[in-house]
Parts: C-alpha cells; sequence; structure tokens
C-alpha cells in the first residue's frame, strides 16, 4: 500500500498496514485490528437492540431485526466518524465506511446471531446469564471467524484497506 502521498509528517505507524514482505498477505494484527474496530461498533448496536428488545417483551424476530440494524448502524458509524474527521465529505465517506464493513460486520451478525438463535438465548431473559453468555461468546467466535476474512480482504487491496488511504 502506498502511504507517501497522505500524512507525511505524521508519526502513524504505517508499516502495520503493509502488506507482509509484499507477498500479497496482511499481517494478523492488522486484521485484528480492523476487525476489533469493527466488532466495536457492532456489539454496542447488537447490545443495544436486544437489551430494547428483550425488555420491551417483543418476540424474537422484531428483536433481531432491532439488533442487527443496529449493529450496522453503529459498525458503519465508527468508520464514518472517523473518515468525516479525516476531512472525507459525507457522501465519500459513506461509500468508503460501506465499501470497508460490509462484509465484516454481516459475517459477525450471522455468526453472533446464529449462536444466539441455536443457544436458545432469544427465550431468556436480560437477568439471565444464558443471555449474556450466548451473546457474548457469539462476538468471540464472531472474531476468530471474522479475522481471517479481514485478513484476506486487506491483503487484497479490499475491506478495511480502503479506509487506510484516510488516515
Amino acid at each position: 500500500m502506498d502511504h507517501t502521498a497522505h500524512h507525511t509528517s505524521t508519526a502513524h505507524d504505517h508499516a502495520a498496514h503493509q502488506v507482509n514482505g509484499g507477498h500479497g498477505g496482511a499481517s494478523w494484527g492488522t486484521a485484528a485490528k480492523a476487525t476489533l474496530h469493527c466488532l466495536t461498533g457492532c456489539a454496542i448496536g447488537e447490545i443495544l437492540g436486544m437489551v430494547i428488545g428483550t425488555a420491551l417483551l417483543w418476540g424474537n424476530v422484531p428483536t433481531m431485526i432491532l439488533a442487527i440494524t443496529l449493529a450496522f448502524a453503529f459498525g458503519y458509524s465508527f468508520t464514518l466518524f472517523a473518515l468525516r474527521r479525516a476531512g472525507l465529505d459525507f457522501k465519500s465517506a459513506v461509500k468508503v465506511a460501506l465499501a470497508a464493513d460490509t462484509v465484516s460486520i454481516a459475517i459477525m451478525e450471522l455468526v453472533d446471531n446464529g449462536i444466539i438463535a441455536l443457544s436458545g438465548a432469544m427465550d431468556a431473559h436480560l437477568s439471565d446469564s444464558l443471555f449474556w453468555t450466548a451473546l457474548l461468546g457469539g462476538f468471540a467466535v464472531a472474531f476468530v471467524i471474522t479475522t481471517p476474512v479481514n485478513k484476506w480482504m486487506i491483503g487484497r487491496g479490499k475491506g478495511h484497506a480502503v479506509v487506510h488511504a484516510y488516515h
């Protein structure tokens, strides 16, 4: 990745964003950081949606729809705000955020909600350990599954790699 066109005077460590030895693969550290960044936004939205839906005694489907919607909204917003802070106009920032995070968020939501649904946690109450164990455990499994996908995408200049030119 060529970072010479931007931030030439910054102390930011661009070596962490480089592909390993020029062999076309991103580092595991870069992939893990990108996944964690995405997972943070997803987790906030997912937890908020599950808590709201469960507290309001909504059914499983409306609760999951709310949780997934909020997970995407918060996941994208983390990237969107960083891009806007870097000076990108809103329309361009939205395009970059969608390109950077869609696959990662989709995988995380599929894995996490699959675990929640299969574990029976959707029928648990907020005070039940099953609810929180399945939700948080789902995030851990989603991180493990999504990190190699992000590594592969970043190594090919896709996914979170498109954000690197703006920070």
